[in-house]
């Protein structure tokens, strides 16, 4: 793992690939004997020449493994450090028929949840439900698969059961499970993305996500259905909302007509200031790719995660020393040469020759 950081003056920040005090010991040693190497050859002008650009190479060498650089925005967070919650509502006014023409709002929900999960693939997911009470449906799990499929067969409450409920019944788990993620990763940036309509049925007055907004780094509240409404039809419980032909009704008017389920958009844009979040009304026509472009970019990340990124300036050393190295291999692989084509001294000009051209031995001598 690299070294971490460490900040200098003027805005300077160093990344060094070795410990410091490795790069320390070995830089100190290399410094000393090239310096060394100076003062030894000061009387050889051309051997001082060498070891000066020996020395000047070290010098470069070390700043390259220290990494300067300058502080350059944020570096752009990844996928794979996103905690996505879903947070849906399962109402009955959830299957009020004005998706799509008459088709059920949790349609979409379920679309959108399978839309958004693909577009976030690698991030871990949960699925948060809520009616009269909330339930975690799914934890934070790596397996976007078994969201999707909880999501798809996720129903609208039992009608008979329904006592009224409030668009902010899941705001205190929510709140927990932001906890419990952010306290197991504080790296890890929370997304949430709250599905609904609105539409508060509880005599209770509205609460608030404030509790939870410290912990949301991102998401989107996401609204279903019209302002002209839709009819919503029984279920009791068995197979799906479909198998059924009742419709819940209004048993306030006179005649009990067929109840409507109508948005409220001003209620669902207070719940997305709450979380510090955008509002967008949703409809068939229109893919999820605004909510969740900062998230699949990597714009959005924790406190914790959000690093620093560095504009590097090592190259400023690198260049000279790259062209320092190659005139040093150059010099080398010169003297090299030189060593190969330099005759021996007894084969000079006067050397007597033998046989095949080998040089004779001394006078008065014989070979042994």
């Amino acid at each position: 793992m690299t070294p971490a950081a460490v900040a200098l003056p003027a805005a300077i920040v160093t990344q060094p690939v070795l410990p410091w005090w490795l790069l320390g010991v070995v830089g100190v040693a290399l410094l000393a004997f090239t310096a060394w190497r100076v003062v030894a050859e000061r009387g050889d002008r051309r051997l001082l020449r060498s070891w000066v650009r020996r020395l000047v190479v070290v010098a470069l060498l070390l700043v390259v493994a220290v990494r300067p650089g300058v502080p350059g925005g944020s570096a752009q967070a990844s996928v794979a450090a996103l905690n996505v919650f879903f947070v849906v509502d399962t109402t009955s006014s959830i299957a009020a028929e004005d998706w799509d023409g008459d088709r059920p709002r949790l349609e979409g929900v379920r679309a959108d949840v399978d839309a958004i999960a693909g577009e976030l693939a690698g991030a871990r997911f949960s699925l948060i439900s809520f009616d009269s009470t909330a339930v975690l449906r799914t934890p934070l799990t790596d397996d976007a698969a078994a969201v999707v499929t909880a999501a798809a067969v996720m129903n609208q409450e039992i009608t008979y059961y329904s006592g009224g409920s409030s668009i902010t019944e899941a705001s205190d788990l929510l709140a927990e499970r932001l906890q419990e993620a952010r306290d197991a990763d504080p790296e890890r940036a929370n997304v949430v993305y709250y599905l609904g309509d609105g539409e508060q049925t509880s005599d209770e007055p509205v609460g608030s996500f404030a509790a939870a907004a410290g912990d949301v780094d991102g998401g989107a509240v996401l609204g279903y259905g019209t302002s002209a409404g839709g009819r919503m039809k029984v279920f009791d419980g068995y197979g799906d909302a479909y198998s059924s032909t009742e419709y819940i009704k209004d048993r306030t008017q006179p005649g009990e007509p067929d109840a409507l389920s109508v948005i409220d958009e001003d209620a669902l844009r207070t719940v997305a200031a709450e979380l510090g979040v955008d509002y967008l009304h949703r409809d068939a026509d229109t893919g999820v790719e605004a909510v969740v472009a900062d998230a699949r970019d990597g714009a959005v990340a924790s406190d914790e995660g959000r690093a620093e990124a560095v504009v590097d300036l090592y190259w400023i050393a690198a260049v000279p020393l790259f062209l320092l190295a190659l005139l040093e291999v150059g010099l080398v692989a010169r003297a090299l040469a030189d060593i190969r084509v330099r005759p021996r001294r007894d084969d000079g000009p006067g050397a007597r020759r033998g046989p095949a051209g080998a040089a004779a031995p001394p006078s008065g001598r014989t070979p042994s």
